[in-house]
């Protein structure tokens, strides 16, 4: 058995596309974030040094002398026409204009000058018979604020990484359900092609019986049993429509579960089965208790029941048999589903339930679609199947259900055998 690969359609196509768009619209916005605190961790870092500059100019005119400044501060007072230096102060300094602009009217002065090639920030005082002056060289301001630059720029380049990586994750889980939702769509597509296969070759091969009976003028009583069948396929057609449109995922999540009765099922298929049997030459065994009661859906049980038996006549050659019986075990109803066709390799009996898996051994469609939506629906009921059997020997499907809790070991009475052959 080989497993076919996905095509890469269009619906991948658009969820890659998706993915991308959404990672980069969210880096875009943690890098707009970033950039956005970063202006204001500068505004702030410039304000707070500005305001520190003064504060440090004024207490240093307030506290300290010309021979003592404050770290980083070059002081100078004009007295008449004497200016007095701090020791070692740059030879460009002071500012001699807001020297001469400070006078009684005009108390004090702070300004930024650009002298000898460096930005200072200038405080000037005027005193009773002095005039005082601070000056605060910004270069250590700048470092400071170079020092910012870098770590935004480090921020901004780990913040766009991680925007990316995160938004890939974010965007992935923001799409995951629009992929989930493509899936369950071509899911459903593919679903309903295959449910709706079965009772459609039911109804077709009953119809052509029943048209090849009224041409050859047939007992009416046998016209009449063959328009009722056709008339229960087209019911049970429209349950499998109810279900898919409905989205019942067949299973009893869908519905409420109720008594069934699986034996009545099973002679019901059996029943719908027969004139394609008749046809293909082939003989179908029923054997069931007269009752055998399990708690499910009895639309989705009825269709496990079709596809077993739909899988084992598509792999019987003419004169084969397939075999449907029907038994307790330990609390538990046993449906077994045999043919003696062109049978099943021991390596495939799990993966055969795999969607989309197909089997290497006959020209039937043993696709894996039909059995993964049989063990969908058995696994919900509570229950599980297993597949066996030997390649040019057959097969066995094995359903095991709980029996419903009030009647369990009500089916112990006398099986019903009923047989089709070929005339």
């Amino acid at each position: 058995m080989r497993r076919r690969p996905v095509a890469d359609g269009p619906e991948e196509r658009l969820i890659r596309r998706g993915r991308w768009v959404l990672t980069g619209q969210i880096a875009a916005i943690i890098t707009v974030v970033v950039l956005l605190v970063g202006a204001i961790a500068w505004g702030l870092m410039v304000r707070g040094q500005y305001v520190d500059g003064r504060r440090e100019l004024a207490g240093s005119l307030s506290t300290a002398s010309v021979t003592h400044p404050w770290p980083c501060v070059w002081m100078f007072e004009r007295r008449g026409t004497t200016t007095l230096r701090t020791p070692a102060a740059p030879d460009a300094l002071p500012v001699t204009t807001d020297l001469t602009a400070v006078s009684r009217q005009h108390p004090v002065l702070v300004a930024r000058h650009r002298v000898g090639g460096i930005d200072y920030l200038v405080r000037t005082e005027w005193h009773p018979g002095r005039v005082a002056q601070a000056t605060l060289d910004l270069r250590y301001q700048a470092t400071e604020r170079d020092r910012l630059y870098l770590a935004l720029a480090l921020a901004e380049v780990a913040g766009l990484l991680g925007a990316l990586a995160g938004g890939r994750l974010l965007s992935g889980r923001a799409i995951r359900p629009l992929a989930e939702a493509l899936r369950r769509q071509r899911s459903f597509v593919a679903d309903a092609s295959h449910e709706l296969r079965t009772p459609l070759t039911q109804i077709h091969t009953r119809a052509q019986l029943l048209e090849r009976r009224l041409h050859s003028g047939a007992d009416p009583a046998v016209l009449a049993e063959d328009t009722a069948r056709v008339v229960a396929g087209t019911r049970q057609f429209g349950e499998v429509l109810d279900d898919l449109l409905l989205a019942a995922q067949l299973g009893p999540d869908g519905a409420h579960p109720v008594p069934v009765d699986l034996a009545g099922l099973v002679r019901e298929v059996a029943a719908a089965e027969s004139a394609r049997t008749d046809r293909r030459g082939l003989t179908l065994t029923v054997d069931v208790p007269e009752s055998c009661p399990v708690t499910g859906v009895a639309a989705s049980l009825r269709r496990v029941v079709n596809a077993l038996v739909d899988n084992a006549i598509g792999h019987t050659p003419a004169g084969g048999t397939v075999t449907l019986t029907l038994a307790y075990d330990s609390g538990e109803v046993v449906l077994r589903v045999a043919d003696d066709g062109v049978g099943l390799d021991p390596g495939e009996a799990e993966r055969i339930f795999a969607r989309f898996a197909r089997g290497e051994h006959g020209a039937g469609r043993r696709f894996g679609l039909g059995l993964a939506l049989v063990r969908e629906v058995v696994t919900s009921h509570g229950g599980t199947i297993a597949a066996a059997g030997t390649p040019g020997r057959g097969a066995t499907f094995t359903v095991r259900l709980p029996a419903a809790p009030v009647v369990a070991g009500a089916g112990r009475r006398s099986p019903a055998l009923a047989q089709h052959r070929d005339g």
